[in-house]
């Protein structure tokens, strides 16, 4: 597979939100020959990353070949679009991801999230399903290392108390990464309390069509046992989940990448 023509592509933007929450976003969109070469691919990424990504090219890339549409775009704070990571919540990306599907997509969808893109991908299903009718409906999800409720789960009730007390009293800690230049990224009060609206673990999650979950054993950041908690609250129908024995937080390598394409053949 050959990238050259994710890195030829230049993204399109569109407005979301209203007077000074009003932030740009960048898309990039492939658009499929026709239906019948399978549903379209609806790429949410991971808190702190962008769609240019190795998953996210090597996706595109595969659409390219297989003739399918392809949509990703960058949450606000993130790569390409506008505003500041530092103002980021999980309602206002979400808030993203339904702007950006609705105007992108059309006909049957295989949503991939990430890490951070899993929880939205869920919480995107949550929406459309509040809808009469939706002119993209859910073929399946394909969810790797997928972190719902990260900011409660595997953030706030991780952090030690100095931690807990900094982020209360300063609204803000700058947390140390071990991805990219290793440059520290802020975890902000708005974060964690904001996320404790979309929180999805307590109650059964009944996102109405298949859903793949890929998780690495060795992953650092979502340990494995949250991906079975997930997969618990699935309904039973036509949820699989592969626990990659050498994997990581990432599963970006060749075999991983493979294996997520595969996972998306299988929904189809």
């Amino acid at each position: 597979m050959t990238n050259s023509a994710t890195i030829d592509q230049e993204p399109e933007f569109i407005e979301v939100g209203n007077g000074a929450d009003r932030r740009r976003i960048a898309v990039r969109v492939r658009r499929g020959r026709s239906p019948a070469h399978g549903p379209g691919l609806f790429w949410l990424g991971g808190f702190n990353s962008d769609m240019k990504g190795t998953k996210a090219a090597a996706l595109d890339a595969w659409a390219v070949e297989q003739e399918r549409a392809f949509v990703r775009f960058d949450y606000s704070g993130h790569g390409e679009s506008g505003g500041k990571f530092i103002d980021g919540t999980i309602g206002r990306w979400l808030e993203e991801s339904v702007a950006v599907f609705s105007q992108f997509c059309s006909g049957p969808q295989v949503v991939i999230g990430s890490s951070m893109g899993g929880w939205m991908a869920l919480l995107l299903a949550r929406e459309l399903g509040k809808r009469s009718a939706s002119r993209a409906p859910l073929a399946g999800m394909v969810l790797i290392a997928p972190a719902p409720d990260f900011t409660e789960e595997l953030m706030w009730k991780g952090f030690s108390p100095e931690i807990r007390a900094e982020i209360e009293t300063k609204g803000v800690w700058l947390r140390p990464s071990q991805y990219d230049d290793g440059t520290p990224y802020p975890i902000t009060r708005m974060l964690i309390e904001e996320g404790r609206h979309h929180l999805l673990l307590g109650a059964k999650i009944d996102v109405g069509c298949p859903v793949r979950i890929l998780q690495g054993a060795q992953d650092p950041d979502v340990p494995w046992q949250h991906a079975f908690t997930l997969a618990h609250r699935l309904p039973s129908e036509d949820v699989v989940l592969t626990m990659i024995q050498d994997g990581d937080h990432r599963l970006s390598r060749p075999q991983d990448i493979a294996r997520i394409i595969a996972a998306v053949k299988e929904i189809g």
